[in-house]
């Protein structure tokens, strides 16, 4: 039988506001009040002293091929629970996993091994597999193997979608033949479908999100900006991004992919509403520099991990993020200059919003889910919380239980 959690002396991020007090977490796992300091709390509960650490809800990371040595497009349940435990030990305890452009029996594969993985003991909420690619412009590739870009055909992603309704959302490129089409079916079924690695301008963006696009992936990354045709000047994808304002887009704050000042710019440009943090992390995620696989064994491609970052062989593009959640929040925070509650905000409401789970994730407020995550001034993850339980303690310096 579950105990109440009980944590004491926090730092509380709502995430709209900052309170000093203590969480009372209910045995059904649902976060039951924030008191005051001090508060008395149920006999036999749990109790966590952090401190004075931040608590604020678990974060949520739309965005991730993987992390510790483990790719998700390796197709196997252990390669699921290495990546996503690594990222869970860093605070995200809410996540979709993602694929890249490859072959078909690969995505399979990969959807197969979710539907295993994501009831393993001690994992983070898993919530749907995320589809990126192979649907894209070449122009616009960035690191997705050239080999498998193609146009969308009805005949192979529809017996897809019948098949594994494990399938959240498909990023593509709005402007490939049948790709609105497409679009279309995805928003049908409950699907997001996400505008990516495009080489189009705002008009098809427009088209794109009356037709139920509604996410733009990776802000800057894989898409066109302003541009000339028959000498004029034409507004792209970025542009489009701006213009509209309801498109929340998401954002690779590693403060590599993107210069503080771009990060700087989508804040001004978006609001703190409208923006998504997400990792775009790769296998090397907390293995240090070297060459890596990207993607899965057999069909990925070498990347090599330095300066904080993944990049090609030949270093002329980015390869992925080696970022984890809380080095967003503390870029956003630390480098953009952003109050705490705006980044934790872009880590948790917000996407929370997107995939429509608003009511239960993203907030610490009574009845939603106590997923949380435990973080000291620096940053440094010290506890883990899914559902009301401890699932990773990671540091020893505070609280005891």
């Amino acid at each position: 039988m579950k105990r109440p959690l009980v944590i004491k002396n926090a730092r509380i991020v709502t995430p709209y506001r900052l309170i000093e007090g203590d969480l009372h977490v209910a045995k059904d796992g649902k976060i039951d009040s924030v008191n005051r300091l001090g508060s008395t709390f149920p006999t036999g509960a749990m109790v966590l002293d952090v401190g004075f650490s931040h608590v604020a809800p678990g974060f949520i990371d739309l965005h991730l091929h993987g992390a510790g040595g483990a790719d998700f497009m390796d197709g196997t349940p252990e390669s699921f629970e290495t990546a996503a435990k690594t990222h869970l030990s860093h605070g995200t305890t809410t996540m979709m996993p993602t694929t890249l452009s490859g072959p078909m029996d690969e995505m399979e594969r990969t959807l197969k091994a979710y539907r295993v993985a994501k009831d393993f003991p001690g994992m983070p909420n898993l919530i749907g597999i995320h589809l990126e690619g192979p649907y894209f412009a070449q122009a616009q590739r960035g690191a997705q193997d050239p080999n498998y870009i193609k146009h969308p055909d009805p005949n192979e992603y529809l017996p897809l979608l019948d098949a594994y309704p494990e399938i959240r959302r498909w990023s593509l490129a709005p402007e490939l033949p049948g790709a609105l089409g497409m679009g279309r079916e995805l928003v049908k079924r409950g699907i997001i479908a996400a505008i990516a690695h495009t080489d189009t301008d705002y008009d098809m963006v427009l088209q794109a999100v009356e037709q139920g696009f509604g996410l733009l992936t990776h802000m800057y990354s894989g898409m066109s900006g302003v541009f000339r045709r028959n000498a004029y000047r034409h507004a792209g994808v970025i542009e489009a991004g701006y213009l509209i304002d309801d498109l929340p887009v998401e954002v690779i704050a590693d403060g590599k992919h993107l210069p503080i000042s771009l990060l700087r710019l989508i804040h001004k440009m978006k609001g703190v509403a409208n923006m998504c943090l997400v990792s775009d992390s790769l296998r090397a995620t907390g293995l240090g520099e070297g060459e890596f696989l990207l993607g899965a064994h057999g069909s990925g491609q070498r990347v090599i991990v330095e300066d904080g970052v993944a990049k090609l062989p030949d270093r002329t593009a980015f390869a992925g993020s080696v970022a984890t959640a809380e080095r967003l929040v503390r870029t956003m925070c630390v480098d953009v200059g952003l109050p705490l509650t705006d980044a934790v905000r872009m880590m948790t409401v917000n996407p929370a919003r997107v995939v429509g789970l608003q009511a239960s994730k993203g907030k610490i407020a009574a009845g939603f889910d106590a997923d949380l995550v435990v973080f000291d001034s620096n940053f440094v993850v010290e506890h883990v919380i899914v559902a009301g339980d401890l699932i990773a303690k990671l540091s020893e310096r505070k609280g005891t239980l």
